[in-house]
């Protein structure tokens, strides 16, 4: 069986990263959608509250769960015998950005990472797009789920 992780900050969630999740769940038997938790950065949200909301999101999807974790992605990797990482690529910047983790994941474990482009009509979206756009007073409903825009609009 085929397991991958899907790493990411996801504060919030965007119709991006349901974008790359869903898809990778059609290639892979497992997904893990893993919320990276870094002490030095504060996030919108918690991990507890980005965890509660990847696993509402992704509740229709039956090999998609949800996890944590802190330190080393390739850890992480190891520890669930995932066999790949996937990550989405929206533009060439993503790439120049991404590109050098891969390397360093696969030179310290061996693990390959898969890069994804995001759906075209999806490839603006951001989180940081997404907490201006709120923050604001935009309408930002085209650019994640219910749940999240009513848990954004709460918080800003």
């Amino acid at each position: 069986m085929s397991t991958v992780v899907c790493p990411g900050s996801f504060d919030p969630l965007t119709y991006g990263h349901v974008d790359i999740v869903r898809r990778a769940a059609q290639l892979f038997d497992n997904v893990i959608v893993c919320v990276a938790h870094n002490p030095n950065k504060q996030g919108l949200f918690t991990v507890a509250e980005r965890l509660e909301i990847l696993q509402e999101g992704f509740s229709d999807i039956p090999n998609v769960t949800s996890d944590s974790f802190a330190g080393l992605l390739v850890d992480y990797c190891t520890n669930v015998e995932a066999c790949a990482v996937v990550k989405g690529i929206r533009s060439n910047q993503d790439y120049e950005y991404e590109l050098p983790m891969a390397h360093v994941n696969k030179q310290l474990s061996g693990i390959d990472t898969i890069f994804l482009p995001t759906s075209p009509e999806l490839s603006f979206i951001s989180s940081s797009v997404v907490k201006e756009v709120v923050r604001f007073g935009g309408d930002a409903s085209g650019l994640v789920p219910p749940i999240v825009l009513k848990k954004l609009l709460k918080r800003l």
